[in-house]
């Protein structure tokens, strides 16, 4: 394939900003680029016919760590650092909706509750136990408990009688975000190329030459909002992560909502109107999981039939209309990388699992690096 004269001045001469990856991070970074450059020239190249990552394909938790993840944060991170993290998933999620308007969202505010199966006594008895620590840590940021004990409401089997119910957490629709923040960025005059993959890039005098697959163009500068495909870019600092995920047809008389979380948020559900959605079992198989590859395989997604059909539905027969997978970015630290890799070459990458509460706030914090 040749490009015309039109299509290299348009789109491939006198770009300012170049951003890899169109997810939430991506789009954000160039919503405010645009805010800060009025007059650039922006462009963001996708290698998928949609975000490839997990921006299209998360199970749509607005949420900022569960009762256990919390808990479980604390014996790898300090106190400080974990504050921290909450804070900025917490500030993410307002400008995630700020940005884009609970409407368009589909934001509902039912809460979010922790179960714990009944193997899982250990852990039900030290989340119960620490509920009020964790309730101190966090008051200086929601200036009320986050976290209470309540009685299982929904009639789940095989766990223990007592959840963890969280007020602040929501649901959104993960659809619909995603077209509203690509309209909203084409409508700021970003341009948005996708099924285009960027091979290498380097740099040269003031510029950085980026290489795709039939076209070598120049930008000022580029940058990486790739998450979970960000490989050697950060000495491996960012491993990938898939999560696979299923969809119920739709069930009569669906009791059940709000976000729900499983073992440490390794299983996680909602309702999607009347209809289940239920992903995670990643810690069956973390070296199996540890991919780019978004396929689903039979180890995880028979455990998933089973909770749905033991745990969350038990004793009736719901068929499932579809299932599929992410890829997520994850790392020793929960913390984002958000830094400059070289003169003129910028990442903002390994969002946790946290894409939706913290991706807006790093896609801002990358663009104010420039």
């Amino acid at each position: 394939m040749t490009y015309s004269f039109w299509e290299l001045k348009n789109w491939f001469t006198h770009v300012d900003y170049t951003i890899v990856g169109s997810g939430i991070v991506g789009l954000h970074c160039a919503l405010r680029l645009r805010e800060r450059f009025p007059q650039a020239k922006i462009l963001v190249l996708e290698r998928g016919i949609l975000p490839q990552g997990a921006s299209t394909k998360n199970a749509g938790f607005a949420c900022f760590g569960s009762i256990s993840e919390v808990i479980d944060d604390l014996k790898t991170h300090s106190e400080e650092e974990v504050i921290q993290l909450i804070q900025k998933r917490w500030e993410g999620l307002q400008l995630l909706r700020k940005n884009i308007g609970d409407t368009a969202l589909d934001f509902k505010p039912h809460g979010g509750y922790e179960l714990f199966l009944k193997e899982d006594e250990s852990l039900y008895q030290e989340c119960l136990q620490k509920i009020p620590f964790v309730n101190d840590l966090l008051k200086p940021l929601f200036k009320s408990d986050v976290f209470a004990r309540e009685m299982d409401r929904f009639d789940f089997k095989g766990i223990h009688e007592y959840v963890v119910f969280n007020p602040f957490e929501a649901q959104i629709d993960t659809g619909n975000m995603m077209q509203a923040l690509l309209q909203k960025t084409a409508a700021a005059g970003v341009l948005i190329l996708n099924q285009m993959e960027v091979k290498n890039h380097y740099e040269n005098n003031h510029q950085v030459q980026v290489e795709l697959e039939q076209l070598s163009f120049s930008t000022q500068k580029l940058l990486f909002t790739t998450n979970g495909f960000a490989g050697g870019l950060t000495q491996n600092a960012v491993r990938p992560a898939r999560a696979q995920v299923l969809i119920t047809e739709p069930i009569s008389d669906l009791d059940i909502r709000g976000t729900f979380h499983l073992d440490r948020g390794y299983y996680y559900f909602r309702n999607f109107e009347n209809r289940i959605l239920l992903g995670g079992g990643r810690n069956l198989d973390f070296e199996g999981e540890t991919t780019t590859e978004l396929e689903t395989t039979a180890k995880i997604q028979n455990r998933l039939d089973q909770l749905l059909k033991e745990v969350i539905l038990p004793g009736k027969e719901v068929p499932i209309a579809h299932r599929w997978s992410g890829i997520m970015g994850i790392g020793n630290s929960k913390k984002p990388i958000v830094e400059r890799l070289s003169e003129h070459t910028y990442c903002g990458v390994r969002m946790g699992g946290m894409g939706v509460a913290i991706g807006s706030l790093v896609g801002k914090e990358l663009a104010d690096l420039i």
